[in-house]
């Protein structure tokens, strides 16, 4: 059995994936909350980097249109925002609901987060929780969501033994200890992505990691600082893995970020039998870059183990997609934290799977498929979830074009111009 259909595309040349989601989050937050001017370069224009900007501006941060080039924003301190007129949108984003909790939990004033349908049935209990420790008063919807109001105050410090690895958790505990400047200590049963320490650290916060334990020491000045965005590891994985089912050809994705918590994705990848080389190292504002280059391989099934998931787990229906296209049984567990995504991507992956003709199970916190290399066509219902529908197409783009995606816009939340792309490299 081959790793791919006959009618597998070829891939060829060089491009840049948008600016990664997280870093794009963040470096908006942390520069609306230092003492001066930030440029903020390659920002990700997506529908969920919009709402966070929107956050912002409704609590006082002039933030320009981010279709600029370079977005300028000057901070007005940490102790600078001011209540918003009205309720604050969010929008899809669980990042932006998350981690503002945090910066508004140590903001001496109330605010209430929202969000669309989606988003409004994400847990927030797990922020709620340990902010609430630290003295602030955070009031979710009855299920647990959004709507959320949050009555600021100042905040007393906390060590918080997480339950769940959240890198959102973590960094709205640390947020909210920078702008209430007290010490906190958050412990996590396993490595998340570690953008915020290292953003902080870069802006002058005295932030410590050992293990998995991350603490943040008071005291300091948020400096700002600019930011050249690097290309997000997960919108890379859509191409990298496009190159690794195609029929021929190398594909190379320049500028991607190469932080050791989000690559986990390659990793598989390789383990799996595609050819990846990493070259061009570089630093971006304290994360690491390279350019990825990726040819296809003879595609076998792995076992993803609990340890991996959080280094993995936005890719993980891209690499359910691939593991249709590879011989033998890909099974992946501990990956329960799939079910409270934009969509229950357990749920979501499988069904729409079968739904294509391949074979594929849940599991409570996972999934097994078993790839084939017979023809795939078939309707896949999206659920409004942008990793869903990317992930889909590119199986598509390598069965033949016989998948068709009921709802293809929602890629906007976090790749615009995503199909243009697909198309353009696989011609």
């Amino acid at each position: 059995m081959t790793s791919h259909g006959a009618r597998a595309p070829r891939v060829n040349g060089a491009i840049r994936v948008p600016g990664d989601k997280s870093i794009s989050h963040r470096a908006l937050m942390l520069a609306a909350l230092a003492e001066g001017s930030s440029e903020i370069r390659g920002i990700l224009r997506s529908a969920d980097v919009r709402s966070t900007a929107a956050v912002l501006r409704a609590l006082g941060v002039t933030i320009p249109d981010l279709e600029a080039d370079v977005v300028t924003i000057a901070g007005v301190g940490r102790r600078g925002l001011r209540a918003g007129v009205e309720a604050l949108d969010c929008g899809n984003s669980g990042t932006t609901a998350r981690l503002m909790a945090g910066i508004l939990a140590a903001s001496h004033f109330t605010s209430t987060l929202i969000g669309d349908a989606s988003l409004s049935r994400r847990p927030m209990r797990r922020v709620a929780t340990p902010l609430r420790a630290m003295g602030a008063t955070l009031e979710p919807s009855a299920e647990g969501g959004l709507p959320m109001t949050i009555h600021g105050r100042a905040l007393q410090g906390t060590t918080w033994h997480s339950e769940t690895a959240s890198a959102q958790v973590k960094s709205a505990i640390l947020l909210a200890g920078l702008v209430a400047d007290v010490p906190v200590e958050v412990h996590e049963p396993a490595a998340t992505r570690d953008h915020t320490e290292r953003m902080l650290r870069a802006r002058g916060i005295d932030v410590r990691s050992e293990g998995n334990s991350i603490s943040l020491v008071p005291g300091s000045a948020l400096r700002a600082a600019d930011t050249d965005v690097p290309g997000d590891p997960s919108s890379a994985t859509f191409f990298a893995a496009l190159a690794a089912m195609a029929s021929g050809g190398t594909l190379a994705l320049e500028h991607v970020g190469t932080n050791p918590t989000r690559t986990g994705a390659f990793d598989v990848l390789a383990r799996m039998g595609a050819t990846l080389k990493f070259e061009a190292f570089a630093d971006a504002g304290g994360e690491p870059v390279a350019r990825l280059v990726v040819s296809p391989g003879l595609l076998g099934a792995t076992i993803i183990e609990p340890h991996e998931v959080p280094s993995l787990i936005d890719e993980l229906p891209m690499l359910a997609c691939v593991a249709a296209r590879a011989q033998g049984e890909t099974r992946v567990t501990g990956a329960a934290e799939l079910r409270v995504k934009e969509s229950d991507r357990i749920t979501a992956v499988v069904q729409n799977l079968r739904a294509v003709d391949v074979d594929a199970e849940e599991l409570p916190d996972g999934f097994v498929v078993r790839g084939s290399d017979r023809p795939l066509a078939g309707r896949i219902v999206t659920h409004g979830d942008h990793r869903i529908a990317m992930a889909f197409g590119v199986l598509s783009a390598v069965s033949g074009g016989a998948i068709a995606i009921d709802d293809p816009d929602c890629a906007i939340v976090s790749f615009p111009g995503f199909w243009e792309l697909l198309t353009h490299v696989t011609r």
